[in-house]
């Protein structure tokens, strides 16, 4: 077993670039080498990187690894503010308290009364698109517009608002030289208007998420504090559009760049739900690793011993391309046999929207490539820059 400790210098992370969807060649040096290693990221304390699929489930699902630590220490992060983590930084009984307030509203079966609004929501984007003809960009004309207006709806965001959050949402994934004040007056910016806008909820209730959840505080007010309540919109918010709207994008050009399964999925349009869940395992969405658990006990992962109180930071990326979990790991087969893939993390902290991620992935995927068979790049892709996820920002097309 490897020795824990600080006696080497740690790595400089992360390793991806943003310009671009590749994993960088150091996640498959990592995996190689025995034990774990030991990284610095721009700012916080160093930690301890996991990049095999079986030490990532571990650390994600074992609940001797805690999230609601990092409020106490000087958290590995990409950039100098910190933000409340709100339900992303608690650990059980608290998180599990808020998650069961929203959960419901996620379930598959509530998620599938959804898909045909998606799937009409997708049809009249492409309408649009068509009749203006090419080129076009696929981020702002379509990528960007499903998940957004999907999530808003949910919340009750007024269709005149909703340009407003792409503002709010790039900061708060921001990596880039924002201050912390900056960052924590963009933080209270959003807070303020969601807070005004569950006002206005109470004052006129309406057929969705944020007055269900308004109603439930109301009921017990010992489970959801005012705060909690703002904090908990803004992540299902942020959280609900900004991945969709990036792997939108990031799954055509990933199918692009691999012509025959791409012609695969065009030969037999219902290899899509299975094409989605290879797409989520073979994509590396984020630029490094998610959040850090803490160890509360010694505790071994990969053949070191993390000793109480270290960070611990996985790469699911790195873990869905783990040899020992998926055969070729580095191809993309649209046919592979869906397994376990880390898209949506693991554990207690597993994304609480991935059913709606998945089916809006299912249609706007879909319903792009049946309409335009011949989708093509029509100029240069302009990534996103200083973001944690990764993706382009601008993509132009044609057909």
């Amino acid at each position: 077993m490897t020795r824990t400790g600080t006696e080497s210098t740690p790595f400089a992370y992360p390793f991806n670039t943003p310009e671009g969807l590749g994993l960088a060649e150091e996640y498959e040096r990592t995996r190689r080498r025995p034990g774990l290693l030991r990284v610095q990221m721009p700012y916080g304390e160093a930690a301890w990187l996991v990049t095999r699929y079986a030490d990532a489930r571990l650390v994600l699902g074992d609940p001797r690894f805690s999230r609601a630590m990092g409020a106490e220490r000087d958290e590995p992060r990409q950039s100098e503010g910190r933000t409340d983590a709100g339900i992303l930084g608690m650990d059980p009984p608290d998180h599990t308290r808020l998650r069961s307030l929203v959960a419901k509203a996620f379930t598959v079966r509530q998620v599938e009364k959804l898909r045909p609004q998606v799937r009409a929501l997708a049809t009249g984007l492409l309408d649009e698109l068509e009749a203006a003809g090419p080129p076009a960009d696929l981020v702002d004309r379509y990528a960007l517009p499903v998940p957004v207006a999907v999530i808003c709806r949910l919340l009750g965001v007024p269709v005149e608002d909703r340009p407003r959050f792409r503002v709010w949402s790039d900061a708060a994934l921001s990596t880039s030289s924002l201050t912390a004040e900056q960052f924590h007056a963009n933080r209270e910016e959003l807070r303020a208007y969601m807070a005004g806008l569950i006002d206005l909820h109470r004052r006129s209730p309406q057929d969705d998420l944020m007055t269900a959840l308004i109603n439930a505080r109301e009921a017990d007010g010992d489970r959801l504090s005012e705060l909690e309540l703002v904090d908990l919109c803004v992540a299902v918010l942020v959280a609900g559009h900004e991945t969709t709207a990036s792997q939108i994008p990031n799954f055509v050009l990933t199918l692009l760049d691999h012509p025959e399964q791409l012609a695969l999925l065009r030969k037999d349009p219902a290899l899509i739900t299975n094409a989605v869940e290879e797409l989520l395992r073979f994509v590396p969405l984020g630029s490094g690793a998610s959040q850090a658990r803490y160890a509360t006990e010694d505790i071994e992962v990969g053949g070191t011993l993390v000793s109480a109180g270290d960070p611990v930071v996985v790469a699911t990326g790195a873990a869905n391309r783990d040899a020992l979990r998926f055969t070729a790991p580095g191809v993309l087969d649209i046919e592979r046999p869906a397994g376990r893939h880390l898209g949506f993390g693991h554990g207690a902290h597993h994304c609480l929207g991935a059913p709606l991620a998945r089916m809006e992935l299912q249609e706007a995927l879909g319903a792009l490539l049946h309409r335009f068979p011949g989708l093509r790049l029509a100029g240069d892709v302009t990534w996103k820059t200083e973001m944690l996820v990764r993706g382009p920002r601008v993509m132009p097309v044609a057909w």
